[in-house]
């Protein structure tokens, strides 16, 4: 069963964009400094987290020729800094839904909300010299580890403060229509159904999504510490399976992260390393996807070499899996489109 979903005066597009049949993948970031996805259908576009400043996320969006106008709903997973860095601006700007679970929203009300008694500007550098402070004592760009402290405060950081100060409108958590789901309640956007389920990550209510659409199902699963029974099923049966594949636990463990984040990273609900994520694809994934996406690679404790190699071979090791595609997701620039039909 489905949660109702309300329009609240915006309906979704009729005149397909693409033509019917077809469905669109691109993942605009995946990365510690921002994390973002484009899902398509003929009639219905969904981003999924918005870990970029608005500027930055419609400039990916149409070099990856989607039109960040047509978007008609964005998809949060959970808090973080670098899987919501751009949500009010980008929200706001187009006017469309957020669609979250209800203690994010309230992790992510507590984090924009001014503190009482200093003024607005006030507060938004106050979050820059904390963010600032924390990356100078921990050097760490993708623990996860709280909503302020996830990213360096870096000129995308800088981008999307300015955006939010630039604006007219001064409550900084206000949104167009917010509609709360519960992990493991199926909900629909236009013509995308999404199933989102629980995954073990350090925030407050971290979820995955299942998208179905035109007969294409898509499973995106990063920030998770391990991957527990109930996710696997929800990785089974899929067209385009986005998987993460965090650091290399020796690049880690020698890195020069304090052990405090290192046990934090390594966690169940830290991040998933190279060799958990080779370990599922050879034991525990049933193979059906035609595309499998490495997503979320560390800049300080991995190389893209590494996680290719790591997932290849265990794709080799099961002749049946010889068929898929494996594509690493960058930091800097979106991949080439996933095209399914």
């Amino acid at each position: 069963m489905g949660i109702p979903v309300r329009s609240r005066g915006r309906s979704f597009h009729t005149v397909p964009s693409y033509p019917p049949g077809m469905v669109r993948m691109t993942v605009l970031a995946s990365g510690s400094k921002g994390n973002s996805t484009v899902v398509s259908s003929a009639r219905t576009r969904i981003l999924i987290d918005t870990g970029l400043s608005c500027r930055e996320l419609m400039k990916r969006m149409k070099a990856a020729g989607e039109d960040p106008c047509a978007l008609d709903a964005i998809l949060i997973t959970h808090e973080h800094q670098d899987h919501v860095q751009g949500l009010a601006v980008t929200a706001r700007k187009l006017g469309i839904p957020v669609y979250l679970t209800e203690p994010t929203h309230r992790a992510w009300v507590r984090w924009m909300t001014p503190q009482k008694r200093i003024t607005y500007a006030e507060w938004l550098e106050k979050r820059r010299a904390e963010a600032a402070r924390a990356a100078q004592q921990q050097t760490a760009q993708d623990s996860g580890s709280s909503v302020c402290s996830s990213l360096d405060p870096d000129p995308e950081e800088q981008a999307a403060v300015e955006e939010v100060l630039s604006e007219p409108q001064r409550d900084p958590t206000a949104l167009p229509a917010v509609e709360y789901f519960q992990s493991g309640n199926g909900f629909r956007v236009g013509d995308i159904a999404v199933t989102p389920f629980t995954i073990p990550h350090d925030a407050v209510d971290p979820v995955g999504f299942v998208l179905e659409t035109e007969g294409v199902r898509i499973a995106i699963a990063t920030d998770l510490g391990y991957i527990p029974s109930n996710v696997q099923v929800h990785l089974r049966g899929c067209d385009v399976l986005m998987l993460e594949s965090n650091h290399d636990l020796e690049m880690l463990r020698d890195g020069p992260y304090p052990w405090s984040v290192k046990q934090r990273v390594m966690s169940r609900v830290g991040h998933l390393s190279n060799d958990a994520a080779s370990d599922f694809l050879e034991r525990s994934y049933d193979g059906q996807a035609a595309w499998v996406v490495l997503a979320h690679l560390s800049e300080s404790n991995n190389l893209p070499e590494l996680a290719r190699i790591s997932a290849e071979r265990a794709l080799r090791d099961r002749i049946n899996l010889l068929a898929n595609r494996l594509l690493l997701a960058e930091q800097n620039r979106p991949t080439e489109a996933i095209v399914l039909k």
